[in-house]
């Protein structure tokens, strides 16, 4: 009978719910690796090709634009809610089911909406993908503790939570392919291939073994019965805010002072727990707050990307087709972001890359703030190079100091962090595209107005604009009025492309500006850490772990 292997002192887990970490043979690491890397770009790859080939689907679908607007709404809502409780779902169940009912519910789902067609299958489809993507993210961050050894697993954080950051870009880049055939299938066919192979992957080298303990209580229920639905309005608000517009749809203003009256609530509950499910002193602290600002900020920054150049792009006529070298260019970039970010890592100065990542952000939008009609993707190649490299470089210091101060205060932050974290990065997102993309078309009306009063028709130039406009159509309309009036309908479409491309330089030259004090904000704050002598958090908690190992070396007590 095979004895059973005896965990040492060393091997214990740090993070709470997370598994032992025995000392593995370098195959088996890499091999651990490879699997954590498969679970990172699963967990955020399927929403990304939904995300980035939006109009598509709607199309392809037969949605509206405002049920085509629920579609990443509803991603986003399940995964921030998701990391509320998987934590303690590993914790006390254990994390071989916890992977299981991930996986499997994400297979099932995505192999369902192969055979129904429509909006609500779509919609469940996003939400299990929101809460499949919660699971996997945490997944590759501990697969990737299995692929390092114990001096180096600070850099499994930097690596779990950049890997499915890579998501965004890659699907751009793919898009095209996928959908060369003209069909939806091909993106939910990868979409489940990739779940597949995770799954089979990770029965095939399963993680080891966690300590489990009684984690829920019935008073977790009310903070979730209030902090769910708030969330979900916030989300709703957020999503379909700019499709329908805010001040023509009454509940959306509904949703958002509902939205606020919820979360309040749920803080104020957990406030008064003896044992909370979020930590609301300690993450009160400025100090906490602060990384959390940041990282917000920098998200909402990135729609610099997602939403600025992508929009400009298209408002000029461009397809997925024509932006696949572009991304194939922003994923490289990205990767060099990422290797970046694992070897010029200073622990003594943990927020260097995150100020550097704002400065490269600053400088691409500024270079993108000089678009004309006349720009096409091979333009925009430096400056959305810049950006997609500083939106990884900036996300893994970040978890990282959020991480260490969270172990030096104690594990029972752990939770607090995970979802503060996960909540800056998703309503980041959601509410930059939401900002930026209000403005945008706030200043797109401006700028039209302003054009179009500037036309007249006495001035020589302007009606020569209305005569070339007028002989494009002299070859399918013959009456001499009707051709005029069309002419005066082509005019109006250049007015409109004109006033969208300075509309979105607008966008970009605000992001820039924004960018730019965020830095300064970040040199200012190391610099008065300096000053005041005070140590990295993560230089802290690696004196801490390195003293304990010692201790329990010297005891020499299995675990």
């Amino acid at each position: 009978m095979t004895q059973a292997y005896q965990f040492k002192p060393h091997e214990r887990p740090v993070i709470p719910g997370s598994p032992y970490n025995p000392d593995h043979p370098m195959r088996r690491m890499w091999a651990y690796g490879l699997i954590g890397v498969l679970a990172g770009v699963t967990g955020g790859l399927g929403n990304s090709l939904v995300t980035a080939n939006l109009a598509f689907f709607q199309g392809t679908l037969g949605l509206s634009a405002e049920e085509a607007a629920w579609i990443p709404a509803a991603y986003v809502m399940t995964n921030i809610c998701a990391n509320l409780l998987l934590v303690k779902f590993r914790q006390q169940f254990g994390l071989a089911l916890f992977v299981r009912l991930v996986l499997v519910g994400y297979v099932l789902t995505a192999l369902i909406h192969l055979f129904v067609h429509g909006f609500w299958s779509a919609l469940l489809v996003r939400s299990v993908s929101g809460i499949a993507g919660a699971g996997l993210t945490t997944l590759c961050i501990l697969m990737m503790f299995q692929a390092m050894p114990g001096p180096k697993r600070l850099y499994a954080v930097l690596l779990g939570i950049s890997v499915p950051q890579l998501a965004n870009p890659l699907a751009r880049a793919l898009a095209p392919s996928l959908l060369y055939w003209g069909d939806w299938r091909m993106s939910y066919y990868f979409e489940l291939g990739l779940a597949l192979l995770t799954l089979a992957s990770v029965m095939f080298l399963p993680l080891p073994p966690s300590e489990r303990s009684k984690s829920f209580c019935k008073t977790d229920f009310i903070t979730v019965g209030l902090l769910f639905p708030g969330i979900v309005l916030l989300c709703a608000a957020l999503g379909l805010g700019r499709t329908l517009w805010w001040t023509d749809t009454p509940w959306i203003g509904w949703a958002l002072i509902g939205s606020i009256v919820l979360i309040v609530a749920g803080i104020v509950v957990e406030h008064r727990r003896a044992n909370p499910l979020l930590q609301t002193r300690w993450l009160g602290q400025w100090v906490i707050l602060r990384i959390a600002i940041i990282a917000f900020f920098i998200r909402m920054l990135l729609a610099e990307q997602t939403l600025g150049s992508i929009g400009l792009l298209t408002s000029l006529g461009m397809g997925i087709d024509q932006f696949q070298m572009l991304y194939i260019i922003v994923t490289l970039a990205a990767l060099a972001g990422l290797a970046t970010a694992i070897f010029a890592f200073q622990p003594q100065y943990p927020a260097r890359l995150i100020q550097i990542a704002c400065l490269l952000i600053a400088i691409g939008a500024f270079l993108d703030a000089g678009a004309t009609n006349l720009t096409r993707p091979q333009n925009a190649y430096l400056s959305q190079a810049l950006v997609g490299f500083g939106a990884i470089l900036f996300v893994g210091p970040a978890m990282g100091i959020g991480i260490s101060r969270t172990l030096l205060a104690g594990p029972q932050n752990f939770i607090s962090w995970i979802v503060l974290f996960s909540s800056t990065q998703n309503l980041g997102g959601l509410m930059g595209t939401a900002i930026f993309g209000t403005f945008q078309t706030i200043r797109e009306k401006f700028h039209s107005h302003s054009l179009v009063e500037q036309i007249m028709l006495t001035n020589p130039a302007d009606a020569a604009r209305l005569s070339g406009s007028a002989n494009q159509v002299n070859t399918v309309i013959g009456d001499p009025a009707l051709r005029t009036a069309e002419g005066v309908v082509l005019l109006g479409r250049n007015v409109t492309r004109e006033a969208n491309v300075l509309a979105y330089n607008d966008v970009f030259l605000v992001i820039g500006v924004l960018a730019f004090l965020l830095f300064l904000w970040g040199v200012t704050i190391e610099i008065r850490m300096r000053q005041r002598g005070e140590i990295s958090p993560i230089v802290l908690l690696a004196q801490r772990l390195a003293a304990m190992a010692t201790a329990n070396q010297s005891e020499g007590k299995p675990a």
